[in-house]
């Protein structure tokens, strides 16, 4: 039988930079040598494209004793962007794993189509929607689905937004977000005045468009989606968080400042409402392939849509794997299930010889 050539495509320009190389590294792990072909393709920080060996992709990875993240940084094997063919075989699977910009909005998605390869996760415009919260939002909200009260901004009205109007439409503490990012980057909860001017400044430094959003507190509830044109969902997950919000930090590098309830103690009700909130999510954002839904269950029971994530972490921490783990699906069957379905819509589009 012949291999698959996989392209495990990683690293990017985004914020989220280390985040894609701990991720990629798990999908590397997961991927059956006997029917898979690995190629390795890391994007630096500076955006150049660079092809890796096994070994020098493990090079990159500090011992367990060093706190310090990965990232593309010495020099490697440089691969021109007018080609992704490696050589007499072209790659017949590419599986991004660029977390945020410049991987998860839709330009990498676009550039895979006009190559003509086959790509895991959502299309072009079901990667734009999800990475952009307001898009996202307005459009989740005009389908009635349940979401948080929220406001944008962009850089251009920053010195006409005011703590005080804020205050009295969203009521305190509230979120400061920026519109396009993820892992809660530029992310800051305000409880005061005192707090509101660096959480701007912080928010506009990752986007020009940023999301003020009314505090829901409660429980965050996770589900993970899967499947092109007929979705399922996993179990439920709960993230406990015991620091002050679900910060980068708590994410990836304070692990005790969080825990894992897999799957969540909520009601079987709940849960399906959850999951099929989560495909509805989904179908009206356009995106096929794979996705995480976030939400917020308040104290007084009130479920809300929180965020849509089209390429959800692989780590060892990340919940869309650990999911379908509880879900009965193991980490490499879940790997193989994407290509699979990227294969499968490649294989469904109309092509103009």
């Amino acid at each position: 039988m012949n291999k698959i050539r996989v392209g495990v495509l990683f690293g990017g320009k985004s914020e989220e930079h280390e985040i894609s190389l701990q991720s990629a590294k798990n999908i590397v792990a997961a991927l059956d040598p006997e029917r898979y072909e690995i190629v390795l393709i890391g994007i630096s920080k500076k955006g150049t494209w660079h092809s890796l060996s096994i070994e020098k992709f493990q090079a990159l990875f500090p011992s367990s004793k060093n706190k310090t993240l990965p990232s593309i940084s010495s020099p490697v094997e440089s691969i021109p962007m007018n080609t992704l063919d490696f050589g007499s075989e072209k790659i017949d699977v590419i599986f991004p794993v660029l977390h945020g910009t410049y991987g998860e909005d839709g330009t990498i998605q676009g550039l895979l189509e006009v190559l003509d390869i086959p790509y895991v996760g959502a299309g072009v415009l079901g990667s734009a929607i999800g990475m952009d919260k307001d898009v996202a939002k307005r459009l989740l909200r005009d389908a009635g689905l349940p979401i948080a009260k929220f406001e944008v901004f962009t850089l251009s009205q920053k010195d006409s937004i005011m703590f005080e109007e804020l205050e009295s439409s969203l009521g305190l503490p509230f979120f400061i977000k920026p519109a396009n990012s993820g892992s809660s980057i530029g992310v800051s909860k305000v409880s005061h005045k005192k707090q509101f001017g660096q959480a701007l400044s912080d928010a506009f430094k990752i986007d020009k468009k940023i999301l003020i959003e009314e505090y829901v507190p409660g429980r965050e509830l996770e589900c993970s989606v899967l499947g092109n044109y007929f979705l399922v969902a996993s179990a439920v997950g709960e993230i406990i968080v015991k620091s002050d919000f679900y910060s980068y930090e708590a994410k990836y590098i304070d692990s005790k400042s969080t825990e894992l309830s897999i799957p969540a103690k909520i009601s079987e009700e709940l849960e399906k409402k959850i999951q099929d909130l989560s495909i509805q999510a989904c179908e009206v954002l356009s995106i096929q392939g794979m996705a995480r839904v976030d939400f917020f269950l308040s104290r007084s029971n009130i479920l809300y849509i929180n965020e849509i994530n089209t390429i959800p972490g692989f780590t060892n921490s990340s919940m869309y794997p650990k999911l379908w783990e509880e879900s009965g699906l193991s980490q490499e069957e879940l790997v193989e299930r994407l290509i699979e379905l990227a294969l499968e819509r490649n294989a469904e589009k109309v092509h103009i010889k």
